[in-house]
């Protein structure tokens, strides 16, 4: 019986660690905390812009750095949605290699170079 109620107990102890924060951030960027603290991983939404599936690969290919651990660009929104562990990497990095392969995100312009480089579909409407 004492087994059962301290299987339960910390059952309910982990259960309750977990939980999810939203950290409003400037530039229509959202930090989403799903994780427990003692992992470090966060996950951020923000806008990339961008037109297409090449674009997709693009941008999510730019993203396979140390710490990323997901990365998902949706085309029809232009929302970003990258998990990382935060002891390895940082929100700014990861928008600086977005714009570092041409795409322009909600903190960084894309490299002009780059930019002129993709594809014809893949140049979207600068702002």
């Amino acid at each position: 019986m004492k087994t059962l109620y301290f299987f339960s107990l910390c059952f309910f102890l982990v259960a309750c660690s977990s939980k999810t924060e939203i950290v409003e951030a400037p530039k229509k960027m959202r930090i989403i905390n799903q994780s427990s603290a003692k992992n470090g991983i966060i996950t951020a939404k923000f806008t990339v812009w961008g037109n297409c599936g090449m674009c997709k690969e693009t941008i999510e290919r730019s993203v396979k750095i140390s710490g990323v651990k997901k990365a998902n660009w949706q085309i029809e929104s232009k929302i970003m949605t990258v998990s990382f562990d935060t002891t390895l990497v940082d929100v700014t990095s990861i928008q600086k290699a977005i714009a570092a392969v041409g795409y322009d995100n909600v903190q960084y312009t894309g490299d002009n170079t780059a930019y002129a480089k993709l594809h014809a579909c893949c140049q979207y409407e600068r702002k």
